[in-house]
């Protein structure tokens, strides 16, 4: 739009405006305010909730790469003065991280798959199967999700110390193979609302091709619940990652992640200084436990990144989105 436009449509808009009464000039007038001001006040409030929800990564970030000098440097905030990879590397070396991250693999992402494959089978039988006792074990599904697992962490210790399996990854993967892991009752609800917003027509014509309740299931109505199962997926590795109070519970030394950060004090004084037992000031610990939440947090960071996408939709399409 060149100079001669623009004043034309300036003129036109004086005259126009020559023509309002007194309210419709203030209307207008105000209008013209909060669309200026509340794209401003817009960007404040997000970028005050980014910071507020991305502080503790940045503080992270900015412990991890600096050396322990700079944390009694009050000239330091956010960006270290000696950058190094010390304390990563030092904290690596006293985690084992290598082997701690091949005994998290092995048991959180191994009783991931069992429970995914565990709660869809469930969710379906309840989507689409009618049979004797279907609400009162719904109201059971729904007490799973009600109920915290610090209630039935007892008695299920109880059973498998009877059996032998203390110290075994059997106490996480027998749960999880009979849909009864770690918050199983939300994946159990997720495949079930997905499951019922599937049309029957599908069903009806796997039936009258000649496909049983198992082949329909595993050939028709799985490849469509890609979403929810990546969705099922996330919510249980990450569950599973973070969980060190029922892994706690179970194993009496650190197999994961999870209950290697909770115990970092004594691993780190064990590694660094010979001694498990010795008192060190929490600021003195501060690099090497901020490097420790880091490596443990990094590669679900990383999945996160490349499936948020397919995330969102599959919380959209199971229903538990608004």
């Amino acid at each position: 739009m060149n100079k001669e436009e623009k004043k034309k449509r300036h003129d036109r808009k004086k005259e126009h405006e020559k023509l309002m009464s007194k309210e419709q000039l203030t209307y207008l007038r105000r209008k013209r305010i909060t669309d200026a001001v509340w794209p401003v006040f817009r960007t404040l409030i997000l970028t005050g909730l980014c910071f507020v929800i991305l502080y503790p990564l940045i503080f992270m970030i900015s412990c991890a790469f600096r050396e322990r000098g700079d944390m009694n440097d009050p000239t330091v905030m956010w960006i270290p003065r000696h950058f190094t990879l010390d304390a990563i590397k030092e904290t690596a070396r006293a985690m084992d991280l290598k082997n701690t991250l091949v005994n998290t693999l092995f048991i959180n992402i191994g009783c991931s798959f069992c429970q995914i494959i565990s709660t869809a089978v469930t969710g379906y039988g309840f989507a689409r199967f009618q049979f004797k006792g279907k609400k009162i074990l719904f109201a059971v599904v729904i007490l799973m999700i009600l109920v915290p697992p610090q209630v039935i962490l007892l008695p299920q210790y109880d059973l498998f110390k009877s059996l032998g399996m203390i110290n075994t990854a059997w106490t996480m993967y027998l749960p999880a193979m009979t849909a009864n892991g770690i918050r199983a009752g939300i994946m159990i609800f997720i495949f079930r609302q997905f499951f019922r917003g599937l049309p029957r027509e599908l069903e009806d014509a796997a039936c009258l091709d000649g496909c049983g309740p198992l082949r329909t299931f595993l050939v028709i109505m799985m490849p469509n619940a890609l979403s929810s199962l990546l969705t099922v997926f996330l919510f249980a590795v990450v569950w599973y990652w973070n969980d060190y109070y029922v892994c706690n519970a179970f194993f009496s030394s650190n197999r994961t992640l999870a209950l290697t950060i909770k115990n970092i004090q004594p691993v780190l004084n064990a590694a660094l200084f010979n001694d498990a037992s010795l008192r060190v000031s929490a600021r003195e610990y501060v690099v090497w436990t901020q490097a420790a939440c880091l490596m443990s947090i990094s590669p679900m960071l990383v999945m996160y990144i490349f499936l948020q996408k397919h995330f969102t939709e599959g919380i959209e399409r199971s229903g538990l989105a608004g």
